[in-house]
């Protein structure tokens, strides 16, 4: 059985026919990366977070060891503390996201919504837009650098069909800065030890990260039963199995085990990980690595401020 879109024992013929597709769905892709975008805006506007910048946010307490400089006077008088005047953030970060266009992202079956490639595109494109929208800057590991460009969905497009050489299933290597965010979409599939090793690769630089797994639903419940032909898309051969009914116990637990291991080395670097099924809307990841980012994004902005505070005042 092969849910893919088609399969050939050609590299070369597969990979123009990849190309070939992705070329013809691209307009289609933009406009609804656009449309998701524009249904989860509503209630993010504006990033309110404390930082050097001009719009005021809040008052805070005054801290001390903190120049007195930074006391509001006029503030402070109405009552017995002393406050400083917080503006909105208004630096631009940087957010690098890796969309995995490998052949494996090249599968739907009949329980997803949508190819894997293509959710996981729509939602680059998406949270592109958002986090320009915010004021960030958003680029592609190897293929675009940051932009702010308020036409960061036609960039990130035209960046990814202009890309030379076959897509990888894991980033290429790319120094992120210490305040920067790497946001990873695909289906880590991969040996686990090769996914944790790049994970540890690329939080070596002290960047913050966020994982999203994205699946079929059949990748993860195994629905097959009876005589099946399974085809590995990047070259590793097809296996035929008699009763396929009988691998699924194996296979759902070796499953949760791969999770598990990337799970725990995202969280030794403080990074997230989530699991976002292709039968569910794209806003729903796409809402929830929003509001992962800004919590992120306060933790470095509180760090930020408390290293304005001299030790001796701790």
């Amino acid at each position: 059985m092969n849910a893919n879109r088609a399969i050939t024992t050609n590299p070369v013929e597969t990979a123009k026919q990849s190309a070939q597709r992705l070329v013809a769905a691209m307009p289609r892709l933009v406009l609804e990366a656009r449309r998701v975008a524009a249904s989860v805006f509503h209630g993010l506007h504006g990033r309110r977070r404390a930082g050097p910048g001009e719009n005021f946010w809040q008052y805070r307490r005054f801290h001390s060891g903190e120049p007195a400089s930074r006391v509001d006077w006029r503030r402070s008088a109405r009552d017995d503390h002393l406050y400083v005047r917080e503006r909105e953030w208004e630096a631009a970060h940087t957010i690098w996201i890796w969309p995995d266009r490998s052949p494996s992202m090249d599968f739907c079956s009949k329980q997803g919504l949508e190819w894997k490639l293509d959710r996981a595109l729509v939602l680059a494109f998406a949270l592109g837009e958002l986090l320009v929208r915010g004021g960030e800057r958003v680029g592609i590991p190897g293929i675009m650098r940051p932009t702010a460009n308020r036409a960061v969905i036609d960039r990130m497009a035209e960046a990814i069909l202009h890309e030379s050489g076959s897509p990888e299933s894991l980033p290429p290597p790319f120094t992120a800065g210490p305040r920067d965010e790497i946001c990873l979409l695909g289906d880590f599939w991969n040996p686990a030890a090769e996914v944790t090793s790049a994970l540890a690769t690329m939080a070596s630089g002290g960047a913050m990260g966020h994982v999203a797994q994205i699946v079929d639903p059949a990748e993860e419940t195994f629905p097959y039963g009876g005589r099946v032909e399974f085809l590995e898309p990047e070259g590793a051969g097809s296996i035929t199995v008699g009763r396929a009914e009988m691998w699924r116990e194996d296979y759902v637990r070796r499953i949760a085990l791969h999770r598990d291991r990337i799970r725990e080395e995202a969280a030794r670097h403080g990074w997230g990980f989530m699991i976002h099924r292709t039968d569910r809307p794209a806003s729903e990841l796409l809402l929830a690595l929003r509001a992962r980012m800004g919590e992120t994004r306060n933790a470095i902005v509180r760090q930020q401020i408390a290293s304005r505070i001299p030790e001796a005042a701790a």
